[in-house]
């Protein structure tokens, strides 16, 4: 199965990691879109207070964040009529996009379609199960014969890109049309700055059905949970029925502790909006020292990301910060379309990107 895989992109980085790390005043690592503020104290004494859970969770989650989860759907998504039927846990969302084509039981002959521009791990899960990925740069413009997962990205890895509700509608009803699962990667939802993003689930989009729909979501950037691994799916009943009994028999359960932490981060909307002020300060810092230094900034109104270019190769690009101590992912580990942009991420602490910035400038 090994040689299914591509090379892991970030293993390319570590001769430049070691360049930016002799910087005199330490490396400015902006590579990867890791949580650096602090998680916040009502969900570290939701935790505390769950720590004595010496019996097995339940892979399909307590009812009380059965309950948080489809009350946030309701509010933050604006969809109609969820139910806990509707809502499934998973242990973060990486690993629900690496396994889902083999849970839905793809394999040669099918294909797994994704952006032209994406997170690496769509490519990884087509190729874990055996099928064909295929990117688009329209998903309406594939030949759907064959196509049975399309993966929509709204708000984008990397680009920062924001599909409009027009295009969710006529794409949801291309899909349907063609009998083609839609899951959208909506993690960055809650982190529009230019654009404000709208789920698949929304009743515009959806036009009062989940049939084949499924959103998902992660508490990782919104509240700081990286570490806690906890994420889930909303949408088609049926389809996350499947999944959870697939998931039972594979132990796919989310920590007692974490799920207690999760209610308390998917009741509160307060932490979250200083989170985005945190990260809406360190974006302007970034876009304004990166565009004085000659970068344009393409897409990027929404997400945790700058999808920047100097006209050059990625790499020359990559090599270019490198030697002023600040690391950033080449465009091109998110495909060959990547290969004149870099991607750069404003999670480091104020510290750090207030280094970047005088460095830039």
């Amino acid at each position: 199965m090994r040689t299914r895989l591509p090379e892991f992109p970030w293993d390319r980085l570590a001769p430049y990691q070691a360049t930016a790390a002799a910087h005199p005043d330490g490396v400015v690592d902006l590579s990867v879109g890791t949580p650096v503020d602090p998680v916040p104290e009502l969900v570290q004494q939701a935790l505390i207070a769950a720590a004595d859970s010496p019996g097995y969770p339940t892979v399909w989650g307590t009812p009380a964040l059965r309950e948080a989860i489809v009350g946030w759907g309701a509010r933050r998504l604006g969809a109609r009529g969820l139910t806990d039927r509707h809502a499934l846990p998973v242990v973060g969302s990486k690993e629900l996009v690496a396994w889902l084509p083999t849970h839905l039981g793809l394999g040669p002959g099918d294909k797994v379609a994704f952006p032209r521009l994406a997170y690496p791990t769509y490519e990884v899960g087509a190729r874990l199960a055996g099928a064909e990925p295929v990117v688009y740069e329209d998903p309406t413009e594939l030949d759907p014969e064959g196509v049975r997962l399309l993966w929509l990205n709204t708000p984008s890895n990397p680009t920062g890109r924001v599909l409009a509700k027009q295009d969710l509608v006529r794409i949801v009803a291309w899909a349907r049309e063609h009998d083609i699962l839609v899951v959208s990667d909506e993690c960055y939802l809650e982190l529009g700055w230019e654009a404000e993003p709208v789920s698949v689930l929304h009743p515009e989009v959806c036009q009062g059905s989940y049939e084949g729909l499924v959103s998902v979501h992660s508490l990782s950037k919104r509240s700081n949970l990286a570490g806690y691994r906890a994420a889930f799916l909303l949408g088609d009943e049926t389809l996350l029925g499947d999944l959870l009994q697939i998931r039972k028999h594979g132990g796919m359960m989310i920590p007692a502790t974490t799920q207690a932490a999760a209610v308390a981060a998917l009741g509160d909307d307060k932490h979250v909006e200083e989170q985005r002020e945190r990260y809406a300060a360190r974006r302007t810092a970034l876009r304004t020292a990166l565009e004085s230094y000659g970068f344009r900034i393409e897409h990027s109104e929404a997400s945790l990301y700058l999808w920047a270019t100097r006209e050059e190769s990625c790499w020359d690009t990559v090599d270019r910060l490198a030697r002023l101590g600040i690391l950033v992912a080449p465009g091109d580990f998110y495909g060959p379309a990547g290969e004149r942009f870099v991607r750069v991420a404003f999670t480091a602490t104020d510290e750090r990107v207030a280094a970047a910035v005088a460095r830039l400038t």
